[in-house]
């Protein structure tokens, strides 16, 4: 394998500084607000560290981060929205991710544009006719409401993700079970999903991660403040301008990111898994 040269190796490595500047400078700008007790409104002027270190914000924001509703019926509404949307999407993308990956049949072709072109379009479109349906069956102001409009948003990505990884498993292992006797139920439970397990749990973070930081649409179909979200808090802080310390949102948004870190790290297995599998799949 041929060395890398000089020149090389500096632009790597001034890449790789860019790209860590691009990704630590936030993450900083925002716990500087969150330790700052000096801030009444907006920041007024730039600074590296907090001009008064506390963390006086922090108990604020456990204690009721927006009106009246407190910090722990916030996360309980945003837990509930985001797993069950990721639950959701994902139970019922698995039958037609697999459909569309083993099975041959009139449409196909056509509901595979059909999702892509779903994928693409901006989630606003949907609004008007998910306002009608979900007030036709009167739950658009409830929490199932607005659960199962982030299921439906993540679904098409769920579907061509897992159908690639349901495409990629090897014919030769469901041949032999369909030899053994095995139905194609069997086979799916047994030989394919447990293979195609990787590129699920990657479907299901990405549908919990809409779920858990959207917060636009979620106004749409909310209406009352104990079904607010923790996303849609920090919106309305933010919204509320000079009225609120932007400290409350700094210290906000870095309790919201824990459990979004901890799933990370519990699945940095299961990650790496599907990198190396899709760079096996690219190299083969």
């Amino acid at each position: 394998m041929r060395k890398p040269s000089i020149t090389q190796q500096i632009f790597t490595y001034v890449a790789l500084l860019l790209i860590a500047l691009f990704v630590i400078l936030p993450i900083w700008s925002i716990s500087r607000l969150a330790f700052d007790g000096s801030l009444k409104s907006r920041p007024v002027e730039f600074r590296f560290t907090p001009k008064e270190f506390t963390v006086t914000p922090f108990l604020n924001v456990l204690d009721r981060p927006y009106q009246s509703v407190t910090f722990t019926n916030l996360l309980r509404n945003s837990m509930t929205v985001s797993f069950g949307a990721s639950l959701g999407a994902i139970i019922l993308g698995l039958s037609l991710a697999y459909a569309f990956a083993h099975f041959r049949f009139p449409g196909r072709k056509v509901g595979l544009f059909l999702m892509l072109l779903t994928a693409m379009l901006p989630p606003i479109a949907f609004s008007t006719p998910l306002y009608v349906v979900l007030s036709i069956l009167k739950i658009r102001t409830t929490l199932l409401g607005l659960l199962i409009v982030y299921a439906i948003f993540a679904m098409p990505f769920c579907i061509w993700n897992m159908r690639a990884a349901f495409q990629s498993v090897p014919k030769e292992l469901e041949e032999a079970a369909y030899l053994d006797g095995a139905s194609n139920f069997m086979t799916f439970i047994n030989i394919s999903l447990p293979l195609a397990i990787p590129s699920i749990a990657i479907s299901a973070l990405i549908a919990f991660l809409m779920g858990y930081s959207e917060f636009a649409i979620g106004w749409l179909f909310i209406d009352k403040s104990q079904n607010v979200t923790l996303a849609m808090s920090i919106y309305s802080i933010l919204a509320s301008g000079a009225a609120q310390p932007w400290s409350l949102i700094g210290s906000l948004a870095l309790i919201m990111s824990a459990p979004v870190v901890i799933i990370f790290i519990v699945l940095q297995r299961t990650l790496l898994d599907q990198l190396l599998f899709a760079n096996a799949g690219e190299t083969a």
